[in-house]
C-alpha cells in the first residue's frame, strides 16, 4: 500500500484555514505562525498537484477541487480521531468488543432498542450478536465465547438477572383439522396431528422442551421456518406471540382452543460470563438490556441522534 503524501496535520490545517476564514485566523487557533500555516497549505497543493485555495480579495476561497477534497478529509480526520480515542479507552480498560448470545425466541425489538441506545455510548466498542436455540445459549456461555447471554434456562453455576416473560401460543392455520373440530381441544386431539418443533442448537446436551406427544413430529431449524410451515397448513406449533402477531391479525394463524396449556410464559434471564470481569461497555449494555426489556414492544421508539 502506497504511503499517503499528505498528513492528517496538513488536512487539519487546511480545515482551520477554511473554517476560521483565513491564514491569520487559523494560525491563531492552531497556535502557530501565519507563515507556517501558509507553507503547510502550499506544500499540500504541491504534493497533491491540485490547487486547493484561490485568493479572492483578501480572503482564501476553496477551489472546486479543494471543496471536494476538504469534504472527504473531514471524515478522514474524524475517523483518525475516533481511532485514537478507541486506543485511549482500551488503555483505560474499555472493551473493543462485547459478545452477546441470545435465545432466538427473545424479542428482537427489545434488542434493537437496547443496542441503538448503546451505540452513542459505545466509544467504538463493537457488539457481536449471536442467536442460538434453547441449550445452544448455555453452551456458548459455558464455552467462554460470550460475555452476556439471554436464555430461558436456569444455567447451573450462574446467577442470572430475571428479565420479562415471552408468551408462546399454540397455533395452526384456520383451516387445519384441529380448528375444524369447532370445540375445545384436549391433548388427546393433538396426538394424531403433525407437530412442528424447533431444533435445539446445542451440540453437547440438546433438550426437548414443551409438549411432544404427537405421533408425527417435524423438526425445523428456526422459529421463522416453523411459522412459515404452520402458516401454510403444515401442522401446529407453540410460537412466540411477538413473532407471529401479524399472522394472527391477518388470520393466517389462529390460536388453538386448548382446554389447558395453550399459552406458555417462560421467564428469560440475563447472564454474564463469570470467568471474566465486566468491563465498562459491557456494564452499560447490561443496564440498557434491563431497561428496554420492560418497555412495551409496540411503544414508539426514536433512535438517539449520533454525535
Amino acid at each position: 500500500m502506497k504511503a499517503p503524501r499528505v498528513t492528517l496535520d496538513q488536512w487539519r490545517t487546511l480545515q482551520a484555514v477554511v473554517d476560521h476564514g483565513g491564514f491569520a485566523q487559523a494560525a491563531e487557533v492552531l497556535h502557530r505562525s501565519q507563515s507556517s500555516v501558509s507553507y503547510t497549505v502550499a506544500r499540500m497543493q504541491d504534493q497533491l498537484g491540485v490547487p486547493l485555495l484561490r485568493i479572492d480579495g483578501r480572503k482564501a476561497v476553496l477551489t472546486e477541487a479543494g471543496a471536494v477534497l476538504l469534504r472527504r478529509s473531514r471524515q478522514l480526520v474524524k475517523q483518525a480521531s475516533q481511532l485514537e480515542d478507541l486506543a485511549h479507552h482500551m488503555e483505560q480498560g474499555w472493551e473493543a468488543e462485547v459478545r452477546l448470545v441470545v435465545d432466538a425466541a427473545y424479542p428482537n425489538a427489545r434488542l434493537v432498542r437496547a443496542l441503538t441506545a448503546f451505540m452513542p455510548q459505545s466509544r467504538g466498542c463493537r457488539v457481536r450478536l449471536r442467536e442460538e436455540v434453547l441449550s445452544g445459549v448455555e453452551e456458548v456461555l459455558l464455552e467462554g465465547v460470550a460475555d452476556l447471554a439471554i436464555s430461558s434456562f436456569n444455567i447451573p453455576g450462574y446467577l442470572g438477572t430475571e428479565l420479562s416473560t415471552v408468551e408462546f401460543v399454540a397455533v395452526a392455520h384456520p383451516d387445519h383439522p384441529l380448528h375444524r373440530l369447532k370445540r375445545e381441544l384436549h391433548f388427546q386431539d393433538l396426538e394424531s396431528q403433525l407437530q412442528v418443533v424447533i431444533r435445539d442448537s446445542g451440540r453437547q446436551q440438546p433438550r426437548d422442551v414443551g409438549w411432544l406427544g404427537s405421533e408425527q413430529r417435524w423438526t425445523v431449524g428456526s422459529l421463522a421456518t416453523a411459522a412459515a410451515f404452520v402458516g401454510s397448513g403444515l401442522g401446529f406449533a407453540w410460537l412466540p406471540r411477538h413473532l407471529i402477531e401479524r399472522e394472527l391479525k391477518e388470520g393466517v394463524l389462529k390460536p388453538l382452543p386448548l382446554n389447558q396449556g395453550g399459552n406458555r410464559h417462560p421467564v428469560f434471564f440475563l447472564y454474564a460470563n463469570k470467568d471474566k470481569p465486566l468491563g465498562p461497555a459491557t456494564q452499560i449494555l447490561v443496564e440498557l438490556l434491563q431497561t428496554f426489556d420492560t418497555a412495551p414492544l409496540d411503544a414508539p421508539f426514536a433512535a438517539p441522534q449520533q454525535a
